[in-house]
């Protein structure tokens, strides 16, 4: 049996072409309350993912940068298979590590060097250095592609999701996850959704360093 190369282009173009008529967006707003019943004016560390999904992330890489002793940004959602460089950026050393899951040291080095990590593993990291202690990252890895990071506002759009029934939820470091909310994603167009993070009974603990014991003074 011989394929005949341009009828095989136009039934491949027409797949494809059916499969993004049959995704849709998830659009709408996420909202944090703080202590005190205020509501957050900055939603800028809260990602939004739905709950979990067949499609796998393709690897990417993504930076998060040491700069004036502080990550930069504070939040990254990456998917599994990302590397993320962490250049240091000032002219003092840093030590990134992290100690959740199966944790993670890359040492100490100052600008203009730069480590790496992929992350293959889905999970929430908390990212820390090993010598100042005011400093610390969250990563978020989800196993698929469907999710975003909150703008200021609290508004997000997760691009491209395969119609179906989901559900939809949201993280910040200070109030963790929140209750899901179950979405119908139709074959095209928008659908809307609202979510709510309660972060109002939480307290900031201090934390230790890679060695498990208290920061001693700062010397760099």
């Amino acid at each position: 049996m011989f394929f005949n190369p341009v009828r095989l282009s136009v039934a491949i173009g027409v797949l494809a072409l059916s499969s993004l008529a049959s995704a849709g967006d998830i659009v709408g707003r996420v909202e944090l309350t703080e202590k005190g019943g205020k509501k957050a004016t900055d939603l800028s560390d809260v990602v939004v993912y739905v709950e979990s999904s067949k499609a796998k992330p393709k690897p990417a890489k993504e930076v998060l940068t040491m700069k004036s002793k502080a990550f930069t940004p504070h939040l990254l959602a990456i998917g599994t298979g990302t590397t993320i460089d962490f250049p240091n950026e000032d002219p003092i050393l840093h030590n990134v590590f992290s100690v959740s899951g199966e944790g993670f040291d890359l040492g100490l080095y100052k600008r203009p060097k730069s480590a790496s990590r992929t992350f293959d593993r889905p999970g929430v990291y908390t990212v820390y250095c090993n010598i100042h202690p005011q400093m610390s990252a969250t990563v978020v890895v989800l196993d698929h592609p469907y999710f975003a990071t909150a703008a200021k506002d609290g508004s997000f759009k997760i691009a491209g999701v395969p119609a179906g029934d989901y559900k939809l939820l949201a993280y910040n470091e200070r109030s963790g996850e929140g209750a899901p909310v179950t979405v119908k994603v139709a074959a095209a167009g928008e659908t809307t959704a609202q979510l709510s993070l309660d972060a109002s009974t939480f307290k900031r603990m201090t934390h230790k360093n890679k060695f498990g014991k208290d920061y001693g003074k700062e010397a760099y």
